[in-house]
């Protein structure tokens, strides 16, 4: 399958889809065939709230060459307003203003550019709410 084709069929880069087990009510992002909680199979598909807080943080010096004009960048962790965690990029800010507990908003941006054709990848970034 050609990788451009094949991210653009994962729902949750596109929609921020969850799973939300029908036994205990785990949120699962990404989505998961079983639960880790209970051990349940049946899944409920669910959007997540765009909103949600850093709970964890780095700053990256040395990225891989395709994001090397992007240095240095922050990649957090964020427990969304639903209770997910999931990791994002934080973008159009300062690095020094990036902090645990800062509340964030997961917005639909281009990732990057594949291969020499140049073709773009998108997903989700996280951007600070001020």
């Amino acid at each position: 399958m050609i990788v451009p084709r094949y991210t653009r069929e994962i729902p949750q880069r596109y929609r921020l889809e969850a799973g939300k087990c029908g036994g205990c009510g785990y949120l699962a992002f990404p989505p998961r065939p079983v639960c880790p909680e209970c051990g349940g199979r049946d899944f409920e598909t669910v959007a997540l709230a765009p909103g949600g807080e850093i709970v964890s943080w780095t700053t990256v010096h040395t990225p891989a060459e395709e994001f090397s004009t992007q240095a240095p960048f922050v990649v957090a962790v964020i427990q969304n307003d639903d209770g997910a965690r999931l990791t994002a990029q934080v973008v159009d800010c300062v690095v020094e203003e990036v902090k645990t507990g800062a509340r964030v908003r997961l917005m639909f941006r281009c990732l990057q550019r594949e291969g020499n054709a140049g073709i773009l990848q998108y997903g989700y970034k996280a951007v600070l709410e001020r």
